[in-house]
């Protein structure tokens, strides 16, 4: 308790720094996955990406992301085993940012596309079970999640396929595919709007006191939905056929279509991030905020300032703007080959899967979902369209990323208790 007493505003300083460098690590990796259908596409630029994240990324994680940060601060590990020694908990979530940070920062460099969620969880279980005790950690929960690992990206790519197979049949497959796209874009932008704030609306707004029954919700998601849709038709009114195009690659005219859906697409995906995985940087932060804050005292819930929001939104536009381009070629193009339908398609099923997780309180990994949603367009077009070599060496990334956040945590946990204790 003395050390807390005496050291705490370093360690809520150092948590900022190491939950800033965690988040930037987010940035680089996780928001290029967010936005690497999107850029690689062409639908949208760099910049106009940077853009969207730093709207949308903040705003998912200040109105929808309060359940997924008390998952990831008290869900994992049983903080009343290090009841008597609270610096044990402050040791261990600085670790794991620590930790994080530094695994993300080398699988950027490399432009693996990992899951910081993978990342963050297993530096907290490392921490935890070998630096504390195995029944600090609630493997239950562990479980759960884990789980959500394997079945997210399934039903990712099993949505993107489906979304995919209705723009065949109903766009690509029919007389005049430019026509109707114009048609029937619309109806899939209103789609966008009304899941996108249906999950927000029931779920995400709870931790600001904000209640609405089904029907409200969804009265309200559907005005939204019909308003979103509106500006989407006004876009796409002004797009008009290319006559220098031939009949048999009339697609690249409906692809302009799409490209303006893809805005919509995007925003809706970098909200859906930011729901869900800026609460990988600030959980840990937001601990130890909460055991300072309450002289050394571990309590279950604490309420998350606004300022250390604020650290993990500017942390991750920074990773996108220095680092992000790296993991965005491999999403983008380097597991097949995207136009703007189809990373609408996978954009879209991913976003949903997100946001749905989030307003669960689950976790799960944005990175496995949307790459299982890639895979799932890739099915769609055949599987000869898909570059296994590439998933492969993603797949091994995503082996290698669990124990190699729980040993570097395990390693910065014990010097700083040497540091300290």
């Amino acid at each position: 308790m003395e050390l807390i007493a005496d050291q705490g505003q370093l360690f809520i300083i150092l948590a900022c720094i190491f939950g800033a460098f965690m988040a930037w690590g987010i940035g680089a990796n996780d928001v290029a996955n967010a936005m690497g259908t999107s850029v690689g596409s062409k639908a949208i630029t760099i910049r106009q990406a940077v853009i969207i994240a730093i709207i949308f990324e903040f705003a998912g994680a200040f109105f929808a992301g309060g359940e997924v940060t008390e998952t990831i601060r008290k869900g994992i590990i049983d903080p009343m085993v290090m009841e008597g020694h609270p610096e044990l908990l402050v040791f261990g979530m600085l670790a794991s940012l620590l930790a994080a940070g530094t695994w993300l920062l080398i699988a950027s460099y490399s432009g693996w596309p990992v899951s910081t969620t993978h990342s963050i969880v297993g530096a907290i279980v490392g921490f935890a079970a070998i630096g504390v005790s195995m029944d600090a950690v609630n493997w239950p929960k562990v479980g759960n999640i884990a789980a959500s690992w394997v079945v997210s990206p399934v039903v990712a790519g099993t949505i993107s396929f489906l979304l995919y197979k209705t723009i065949q049949h109903f766009i690509h497959d029919t007389k005049d595919p430019f026509a109707q796209s114009k048609r029937l874009v619309p109806f899939y932008i209103l789609l966008v709007g009304f899941v996108i704030s249906m999950v927000t609306l029931l779920k995400g707004l709870t931790h600001l006191g904000l209640k609405l029954s089904f029907v409200d919700a969804a009265w309200i998601s559907l005005a939204i939905g019909v308003g979103v849709m509106i500006i989407g038709r006004l876009f796409i009114s002004r797009i008009h056929a290319d006559p220098e195009v031939s009949e048999e690659v009339h697609y690249a005219n409906v692809e302009k279509v799409f490209s303006v859906l893809m805005v919509f697409t995007a925003c809706a995906m970098a909200f859906a991030h930011g729901s869900n995985d800026v609460a990988n940087a600030i959980g840990p932060v937001a601990a130890v905020y909460g055991v300072v804050s309450h002289s050394g005292e571990i309590v279950a819930k604490s309420a998350v300032p606004m300022w250390v929001l604020l650290v993990g939104a500017v942390g991750i536009v920074v990773g996108l703007v220095t680092f992000g381009h790296r993991v965005i070629a491999t999403v983008g193009s380097g597991i097949t080959e995207l136009t703007p339908s189809r990373g609408f398609a996978a954009t879209l099923a991913a976003a949903t899967t997100v946001v749905v997780a989030s307003g669960t309180g689950l976790p799960i990994s944005t990175t496995h979902v949307l790459v299982g949603a890639i895979l799932g367009i890739g099915i769609a077009m055949g599987a000869d369209s898909l570059n296994y070599r590439k998933i492969g060496s993603i797949f091994i990334s995503w082996l290698v990323t669990l124990p190699a956040g729980a040993l570097l945590s395990i390693v910065f946990f014990f010097i700083f208790r040497a540091i300290w204790l």
